[in-house]
């Protein structure tokens, strides 16, 4: 079998969470994300979805939640993504440490790994994330959202994700049949139970580190933990020989499924954790225009003929706006 392309790295990661409005609050003022889609969680309508992004909804950017209201709150352990980190222009760290003694957020000490300065800190259903010191190029394909946070430390998309496994050997392969290649191990730092990061790079600029540590740790899927985690398969062509490799390797990957703004083939890996492959296209403007991004509640093929049902099932929500916040000063 021909080898598949290699994907370029993270597209979506793909959360839980518990009050909307609350996740909103944090994800779009606190950390300047934008929200580009306003959504159903497809499979289970009577939750929203929402798609928090750079300004243009660039792929490898889409940090995405289910608030479920009413769900008790996880444990994160092994199979799981225990940690998701995002890039951020070199010597911002400050302004973030800053930032989030004056909103209140529950962040941790600087560590260094491989090379660069992580911040860990947690989101208000206790979601670990991470900002990362990067150096971003001139040509790096996000595009900065500044209605909160200024463009020189505005967040620029997935740095990484970090896997919790019991077993990393068979996930390690499968990585490098996905196209990552191992670049690096370093003993890990306070942050995790296991005593070693693996570290996986794919070949795009955004998104393109997987971590993989070892732990028995036990854990519960609930509020603040992720769901899935989705990796670029760009074309229809490129995700079709990514589904036959992983099926090769053993895996059950599901068919292609429409998800409106990509298309997804699902499967979980060896140890547990749900991946996804998502296509490029459409993207976000297929049913919004660039400037109107989040600005409605979006359904979805079939659901629109339910709109008046499935509104009425939702919690009221306001999106925060920076004229708003200036207006409460």
């Amino acid at each position: 079998m021909a080898e598949p392309t290699p994907t370029p790295g993270i597209h979506h990661v793909t959360c839980i969470a518990g009050d909307p409005q609350q996740n909103l609050d944090f994800w779009v003022e606190t950390l300047g994300l934008r929200l580009a889609k306003r959504s159903i969680n497809q499979d289970d309508p009577s939750t929203y979805h929402f798609f928090f992004t750079d300004a243009e909804g660039t792929p490898g950017t889409s940090m995405t939640f289910f608030p479920w209201e009413n769900l008790s709150r996880g444990k994160v352990g092994t199979g799981q993504v225990s940690r998701t980190a995002f890039r951020v222009p070199e010597g911002s760290l400050d302004y973030w440490e800053d930032r989030f003694d004056e909103y209140g957020v529950d962040y941790d000490d600087r560590v260094e790994r491989f090379g660069e300065t992580v911040l860990p800190f947690s989101d208000p259903d206790g979601l670990p994330v991470e900002l990362v010191e990067v150096e971003v190029p001139d040509d790096d394909p996000t595009v900065p959202w500044t209605e909160f946070v200024p463009e020189d430390v505005a967040i620029r998309g997935f740095h990484s994700v970090t896997l919790w496994l019991a077993d990393p050997q068979p996930t390690e392969d499968l990585l490098e049949t996905m196209g990552f290649e191992r670049v690096g191990t370093e003993e890990a730092q306070g942050d995790t139970p296991g005593d070693e990061r693996t570290r996986f790079a794919a070949t795009g600029s955004v998104g393109k580190y997987v971590d993989v540590l070892p732990t028995i740790e036990s854990s519960r899927q609930g509020l603040g933990t992720v769901h899935h985690v989705a990796f670029q398969t760009p074309t229809d062509e490129d995700q079709e020989a990514m589904r036959k490799a992983v099926q090769s390797k053993g895996l059950r990957p599901t068919a292609q499924i429409n998800r409106h703004w990509f298309r997804s083939v699902y499967f979980r890996e060896f140890g547990g954790v749900l991946f996804e492959l998502a296509t490029s296209e459409p993207g976000y403007t297929a049913d919004e225009p660039l400037d109107d991004l989040g600005g409605r509640l979006v359904l979805p093929g079939e659901f629109e003929g339910r709109r008046e049902q499935i509104e009425a099932g939702l919690t009221d929500v306001t999106v925060p706006r920076a004229e708003s916040a200036e207006a409460d000063d």
